[in-house]
């Protein structure tokens, strides 16, 4: 095998650059939509939450019941169509909430979840991470948002057996002891509990015809029938005790049950379902690295890349087998005659070469026609003047012509010189 082969074939070099760049693509399409920026599962009461406070279930649950389930982290996506879930945390800013669900009502309904429980990371050996113990219970102070609406948190029935009712569904809630429910006259209840019907969710009255909510809460419906929930602004739904849907909740079939019918009501038949993060503390301004992956500057990207591939292919079909090397210096007379040449024409002394040169060409021309070797350089010219009129008297003699050289200084003389010195030559030698 030659030293200088090529170790790689050309569709195993192509298949290099392409992945490379595949790579490198996918990286930065990664790094600018946040998918490098870890797990959301830290025990918080949101949609990446798997401990007893979180949300994952539900969303889990949602999304196996054939709905599309996104988890959203960049506040541009806040007023994508469809329903909008917000688990905001207990110190949200109240003005922050409701500028996000003023923003999305004409895009989809809202599902507000307020949040009851104080959580610690659950310590131990067997303890997974996201995992949590319940420390306590505190209720959400959102100034702001909904100031008309008001929470509190108290036993329910006799703090064993707290049932719900709603949606012609019924069942437990897991700790009847702590139980948050809601006030307010704009409320209509959707799912209550205990003999008092203390309101557990419900949805806002702002005058607006919900006919799937009015349904769901036993009320009579509204004029206009399924395509009442297509007005301009979509209804408020809120859920006042977490534990009907966060993960503690999730693990009574009951609870998925009701679930998926409030939330079929809430979008009235709609199947996208978006679980906000942001408040969560996990979300994300757009970048330049998103910038080019979105429309409009997706075009530009596309276009950018297409670009690269044509440069790379024209690249690799330019350019083929490394060349193998050669010696600086090569051997023999022609290039050492070559060497000498290119150094006396880059010392620009020409003319110091022309007296030697007519003298080789007089010393050659003695000993081809066996002249007598004078000691005169004048008369040994002149006898080869004698020779050459014998043989060609039309010529110009060998004295005038060495002459011409020995005096020439440009370029052009020296090189006219020496070409007729030659030619001279060679008329005497054959």
């Amino acid at each position: 095998m030659s030293a200088n082969a090529n170790p790689f074939s050309p569709r195993a070099v192509i298949a290099l650059v392409l992945f490379g760049a595949l790579a490198f693509v996918a990286l930065l399409y990664t790094m600018g939509a946040g998918l490098t920026g870890g797990s959301t599962n830290d025990g918080g009461g949101h949609a990446g939450g798997k401990g007893l406070n979180g949300y994952a279930a539900f969303a889990e649950f949602l999304d196996r019941r054939g709905y599309d389930v996104r988890r959203l982290r960049d506040v541009t996506t806040l007023d994508d169509p469809g329903l909008l879930v917000l688990t905001p945390p207990a110190g949200a800013e109240g003005a922050e909430i409701d500028k996000i669900v003023a923003g999305h009502r004409a895009a989809g309904p809202t599902l507000v979840i307020t949040p009851k429980w104080l959580a610690a990371k659950a310590d131990g050996p067997k303890a997974k991470r996201g995992w949590v113990q319940l420390a306590g219970t505190a209720s959400p102070s959102w100034q702001g948002f909904l100031d008309d609406v008001g929470v509190r948190i108290a036993p329910l029935g006799d703090g064993k057996h707290g049932t719900w009712t709603g949606g012609g569904l019924a069942g437990r809630l897991p700790d009847a002891r702590q139980v948050q429910t809601g006030t307010g006259a704009r409320l209509v209840p959707l799912v209550v509990g205990g003999s008092d019907r203390r309101v557990l969710a419900a949805y806002l009255d702002d005058g607006g015809p919900y006919p799937a909510l009015e349904a769901l809460a036993g009320r009579e419906v509204s004029e206009g029938g399924e395509e009442g929930n297509g007005r301009a602004l979509q209804p408020i739904v809120l859920v006042f005790e977490p534990d009907l849907f966060d993960n503690y909740g999730m693990a009574d079939l009951a609870n998925a049950r009701l679930a998926e019918r409030l939330v079929h009501a809430t979008t009235g038949g709609a199947r996208a379902v978006h679980f906000d993060l942001t408040l969560n503390g996990f979300g994300r301004r757009p970048n330049l690295l998103t910038l080019a992956f979105t429309p409009p500057f997706l075009a530009a990207t596309l276009c950018l890349l297409l670009a690269a591939l044509a440069v790379g292919w024209r690249a690799f079909l330019r350019f083929g087998p490394a060349r193998a090397g050669t010696r600086t210096i090569a051997f023999g007379k022609r290039a050492l005659v070559a060497n000498a040449a290119g150094l006396i024409r880059r010392s620009k002394r020409l003319h110091l070469v022309t007296a030697p040169y007519a003298m080789r060409a007089r010393e050659r021309l003695v000993r081809v026609l066996a002249l007598p070797r004078l000691a005169d350089v004048t008369a040994t010219e002149a006898a080869i003047d004698r020779a050459l009129a014998a043989r060609t008297p039309e010529a110009t003699p060998f004295s005038v012509i060495a002459e011409r050289l020995r005096a020439a200084r440009s370029s052009h003389e020296i090189m006219k010189a020496a070409q007729d010195l030659h030619a001279l030559e060679r008329t005497l030698t054959q």
